[in-house]
C-alpha cells in the first residue's frame, strides 16, 4: 500500500487556510511573534453597479515590539494566482479605502499576469502603487506599523 503525500494546498486547508502559501505566511507571522487575524474582517467596497465584500488574508494587529499599530491598518494579501478579477477588486478597494495599507506577498512575483503578457505581478503592483514582497513577509513592514 502506498501513502499519498499531501499537497501544500491540502495541508493549508487542513489547517483552516485556503492555500498552503497562506499557511506558510501564518507560520512566518507566528514565528515572529506577530498577532494577526486571519480572514476575520470584512471590508465593504463597491464594484460598478454592485456592492461586494472583500475578506483580507491577514490584518496585522501589533508591531514586532508589541506596540499597537498606527491608525492605518496593515492588510497583507498573499497571492499565488492573481486573476484579472482579483486585480480589479484590489484597485477598487485601494480607491475606495485609502485608509487601508494593503500590501501583497506574492508566491512568485515574477509570474506574468496573463500567459502572453510581459507584465509580472511585481510590475503590476508597482504600477498601481502597491507595496509587494516575494515569498516572505518583510519584517520591516511589521516594524513600521
Amino acid at each position: 500500500m502506498t501513502t499519498r503525500k499531501l499537497t501544500k494546498r491540502q495541508i493549508g486547508i487542513a489547517y483552516g487556510f485556503r492555500s498552503g502559501f497562506e499557511k506558510e505566511a501564518s507560520d512566518e507571522l507566528e514565528a515572529l511573534g506577530v498577532k494577526f487575524e486571519y480572514e476575520k474582517q470584512k471590508i465593504k467596497y463597491e464594484k460598478p453597479a454592485k456592492k461586494a465584500t472583500y475578506t483580507p488574508d491577514f490584518v496585522i494587529s501589533t508591531r514586532l515590539d508589541g506596540v499597537t499599530p498606527k491608525k492605518r491598518p496593515l492588510v497583507l494579501e498573499t497571492k499565488g494566482r492573481f486573476l484579472a478579477s482579483d486585480r480589479q477588486k484590489h484597485l477598487l478597494i485601494k480607491h475606495q479605502h485609502p485608509e487601508i495599507d494593503l500590501r501583497f506577498v506574492f508566491q512568485n512575483a515574477k509570474t506574468k499576469i496573463t500567459k502572453g503578457s510581459q507584465t509580472t505581478l511585481a510590475m503590476w503592483a508597482e504600477k498601481n502603487g502597491f507595496q509587494w514582497a516575494h515569498k516572505t513577509i518583510p519584517t520591516k513592514w511589521l516594524d513600521e506599523q
